[in-house]
């Protein structure tokens, strides 16, 4: 395993420029299982979850039509086909890696009426959001059963799903995967799908364009109700996965962190209006240039001399991002003030709290609520890095910090973040990859 060592203090300036959306690569590259067409991805991002998740869909009979990039990279573009539709069992020593693979079910199913997965590590049914995948498509007509620690889903009678209203509203909103999974599973059911309190997630939308373009029929993407009305098969296509959208705001927030003034290019804005106000709130300011696409925008962030305190309370989308809210108490430990930060998505999402104050941070946790009372500077020092975008507050941090910081399992980051370090150099972080065990 990895670790960062982070020396600290420098002003991050220059321009950079955001990858292709990991969380919407995911269930469009399990959505080349829909077709025996090849589809064809641009901008997918090289990441270890990307990596696992074509590791996967080669085991589904499902690969590229060109080799591997030298050492195992995503190559742009990426074609994807469909080889063997015989191949239907996702096994637990891929799915455990990453809880996404769950997003082959829906495509598996409706285009080959079965599909056996793994059930993702640490879900258990009834409380966490694969339930709501299940009774997604238990409602389109198929039969689900658990064995062995596999889910085991068949079409009806018939060999097709059926179309059905089906209400996906959980205990913390709406799922993005579960959305994705149905609504790709009904793009072959017979009939007209509803689905009632379906995610708002950009990239819900850029599936929804991508299936689209595959000759599916939907409407809504974007909104609480998405209509799809089923085709009897789909076919191939070419897109360009949106940017990511977490990867802009974690670049933000090192650009006001650390003082400087950056230039993000290929920015998502408009999927970060929520985040942009919080940050214009907290004394950063993102310009856009004027006429740019907003789905693809060059801005600049600076910072005030000294951050204010504000209040964030994460939201499904278009609220703000549960993504982001690791990122954002990094930056707030170094406000003028106390800030206060609720998350209302996953109330237990704070294992950044206790390494953050290992830094200097100070930060009182009550319940789902963390009160953060701005220092003067943070003071590097060994964290561990306990989940994706946890990592990457610990690296703002310690861009911040005076010293050096030492992040140790950057594995997490990987996941998440292309050659973070690499790319944060030109901007003037110093920052080295080292061995664990250094």
């Amino acid at each position: 395993m990895d670790s960062f060592v982070i020396h600290g203090g420098r002003r991050l300036e220059g321009s950079i420029r955001v990858s292709g959306s990991k969380n919407a690569s995911l269930p469009l590259l399990a959505a080349a299982l829909l077709t025996d067409e090849p589809v064809t991805l641009r901008d997918v991002p090289d990441l270890a979850d990307i990596r696992n998740m074509l590791g996967l869909l080669a085991e589904l009979g499902c690969g590229r039509q060109s080799e591997p990039a030298p050492g195992g990279g995503v190559e742009n573009p990426l074609t994807l086909r469909v080889t063997d539709p015989a191949k239907s069992h996702a096994r637990y020593e891929i799915v455990r890696t990453m809880r996404a693979s769950i997003c082959t079910l829906g495509p598996m199913l409706a285009k080959r009426g079965q599909a056996q997965i793994s059930m993702p590590g640490g879900c258990a049914i009834g409380d966490r959001p694969v339930d709501l995948h299940l009774r997604g498509l238990e409602a389109l007509g198929a039969e689900v059963t658990l064995r062995g620690g596999d889910i085991l889903a068949k079409t009806p009678p018939g060999g097709r799903l059926r179309g059905d209203t089906i209400f996906l509203g959980g205990p913390f909103g709406s799922t993005v995967l579960g959305t994705a999974n149905v609504m790709s599973a009904a793009t072959l059911a017979e009939g007209t799908t509803i689905i009632e309190s379906a995610a708002c997630e950009p990239e819900v939308v850029d599936l929804a364009n991508l299936l689209t373009k595959m000759g599916a029929r939907i409407f809504g993407a974007g909104s609480p109700r998405i209509t799809i009305e089923g085709v009897e098969r789909l076919g191939g296509a070419d897109h360009a996965v949106i940017p990511d959208r977490i990867e802009a705001g974690t670049f933000m927030c090192a650009a006001a962190i650390t003082n400087g003034s950056v230039t993000i290019e290929n920015c998502p804005i408009d999927t970060l209006l929520a985040a942009v106000d919080r940050l214009a709130h907290a004394g950063v300011h993102v310009q856009t240039a004027p006429g740019a696409d907003p789905l693809h925008a060059t801005c600049r962030v600076t910072v005030d001399r000294v951050l204010r305190p504000i209040e964030i309370t994460t939201q499904p989308h278009p609220g703000f991002p549960t993504d982001l809210q690791a990122q954002f108490m990094a930056l707030l430990a170094l406000a003028d003030g106390n800030s206060v930060i609720t998350e209302r998505i996953f109330p237990e999402r704070f294992l950044h709290v206790a390494e953050l104050g290992r830094m200097g941070a100070h930060l009182f946790r009550a319940g789902p609520t963390v009160v953060v009372s701005g220092v003067k500077r943070l003071t590097g020092a060994p964290v561990m890095a306990s989940d994706l975008r946890a990592s990457a507050s610990l690296v703002l941090a310690g861009l911040a910090a005076e010293g050096t910081t030492i992040v140790n399992r950057v594995y997490h980051l990987d996941r998440g973040y292309e050659r973070l370090e690499q790319r944060l150099a030109p901007l003037g972080a110093r920052i080295e990859r080292v061995p664990e065990s250094a």
